[in-house]
């Protein structure tokens, strides 16, 4: 699965804030998303990321 930094990912489970979608700040073995509706950051591991993942926006 092809994920760059800076690309806008949607996840299945929403943020209690109510957001579905995530910026990617850092890739690799854990990724680093920050959370387009409050600013939080967190980071996932690679494996829940791509189980989780709805859909890619590509950041041009």
């Amino acid at each position: 699965m092809e994920i760059a930094v800076g690309d806008i990912i949607k996840l299945k489970k929403q943020h209690p804030c109510g957001s579905f979608e995530w910026e990617v700040l850092r890739t690799g073995a854990d990724f680093r998303l920050k959370c387009l509706g409050c600013e939080h950051q967190v980071m996932v591991p690679r494996k829940t990321v791509e189980k989780n993942i709805k859909g890619i926006r590509k950041q041009d």
